[in-house]
């Protein structure tokens, strides 16, 4: 719940504008549902993608106040975040909604940037491995490995959100391979060939190095992409 639509629509054109001839890299933004329509235009004729923060688990129906993916996709996104961790503590959303949403997005042709994390305390409790086993096994489950052809994943440290924390390339790392290992157990050609993305307070200044670790996939950005300046540093340390 940021910015308006003047300050959208400009972050976009400026991305556009700044990301022009960048290679190997791909780049996603995600407005709040109001400006979809909005920062999709700004986007038009760029290699950009549009997706949204969330979607329902129901399609369509008499759900007031939801948007279903299939809405999303009408709407030019080709993406959609599920599960973010704010979703999760603040909204109350267990690992089984987030696996039906991961479904409805899948069903409709979107793609789904599924994030998974731990709290500080889990990690203090040396559990952080646990948690983001059980998370990926939630979708796992009911949609099966093939799923992962298709689902990206964030992995999102829920104490580096928002805090200005970071974890060190070296533990984001840790927690990327165990994730693609994983994965591993149930498919090595799906592993191999799945996006994990990093979403614990990336910038411009550590982007390099976080994307430079083996299984660090890019990034999953959030307040350094309110800053045009700041979410372009961050894809020129990706392209290279």
């Amino acid at each position: 719940m940021n910015a308006d639509m003047a300050m959208a629509t400009a972050l976009a054109q400026e991305v556009v504008a700044g990301s022009a001839g960048l290679a190997n890299v791909d780049i996603l933004l995600c407005p709040p549902y109001p400006y979809l329509f909005a920062v999709g235009k700004a986007l038009e004729g760029s290699a950009c993608q549009l997706g949204a923060q969330d979607v329902d688990r129901h399609d369509r129906g008499a759900f007031t106040g939801q948007v279903g993916a299939s809405m999303l996709l009408d709407s030019g996104c080709s993406h959609v975040i599920v599960g973010h961790s704010e979703r999760r503590t603040l909204y109350h959303e267990t690992n089984a909604l987030v696996a039906e949403k991961t479904g409805a997005a899948l069903d409709s042709g979107l793609v789904p940037i599924l994030c998974i994390g731990e709290t500080r305390r889990e990690r203090e409790e040396g559990i952080a491995r646990k948690v983001v086993s059980s998370q990926i096994q939630a979708v796992t489950d009911p949609l099966g490995i093939d799923a992962f052809r298709r689902v990206v994943i964030a992995y999102e440290p829920v104490w580096a959100i928002g805090t200005g924390l970071t974890a060190t390339p070296g533990q984001a790392q840790e927690i990327h391979r165990h994730i693609r290992r994983e994965l591993a157990g149930l498919d090595e050609g799906i592993a191999a060939g799945c996006r994990i993305l990093y979403g614990g307070s990336m910038k411009p200044d550590n982007a390099q190095e976080l994307v430079a670790q083996p299984d660090i996939d890019g990034g999953l950005i959030g307040g350094a992409s309110l800053n045009a300046r700041d979410f372009l540093g961050i894809c020129r340390a990706a392209s290279q």
